[in-house]
């Protein structure tokens, strides 16, 4: 048993790191898509040891970073189902989608640069988006606040568009607009309506 008491603290610790240079990594990359991985360690506050156990090169902590933060979003899809109805859930799990994408425009320069072009990006985190979308639909399909038999391929299809907006300009008006002319047309139909 002695064994296992000792190396908790040690994996917390390790967890803790890597949780902080992920942070740290997700704002200067935000700020500079080439921003040196000693400035993130600097302010992970870990020595360069620490940092290049957990990231041996700069794709790694890149693609690191990107999964961590869809999975942040992706999690508060039952954060929100869990307080609101879910039509609201929705909606707001819309707006946090949009200020992720035009947030991370630094982040997305990064990943471009970092990745090849074979469609890394395309596929990281897919997977947890997918299941984020389908847990609100299927909430709201058996709420009778969405028509039935849309899909999640459907509604990432139906809010392709945020993807086009300039992060640079006046996004949020323009991606409010857009994720209400969605979830209307989600709405139409709707047997509870």
């Amino acid at each position: 048993m002695h064994p296992h008491k000792k190396d908790a603290p040690l994996r917390s610790d390790a967890q803790r790191n890597r949780e902080r240079i992920l942070d740290a990594a997700l704002a200067e990359l935000t700020r500079s898509a080439d921003a040196p991985l000693s400035s993130i360690a600097k302010k992970a506050g870990v020595g360069q040891a620490t940092f290049y156990r957990n990231f041996p090169n700069r794709e790694a902590l890149v693609l690191e970073v990107y999964r961590y933060e869809v999975q942040q979003v992706a999690n508060t899809a039952s954060q929100l189902l869990a307080t609101r109805p879910p039509d609201q859930a929705l909606r707001e799990w819309m707006d946090r989608l949009a200020q992720y994408a035009m947030a991370k425009a630094g982040l997305a320069d990064a990943m471009r640069k970092a990745t090849s072009a074979h469609g890394t990006l395309a596929g990281l985190g897919h997977g947890q988006v997918t299941s984020a979308v389908a847990l609100l639909l299927k909430a709201n399909e058996e709420a009778g606040t969405i028509r039935p038999g849309v899909t999640p391929d459907d509604f990432v299809l139906a809010i392709a568009g945020l993807w086009q907006i300039d992060p640079h300009g006046n996004w949020q008006a323009r991606a409010g607009r857009l994720l209400d002319l969605v979830m209307d047309g989600l709405r139409a139909g709707a047997p509870g309506r």
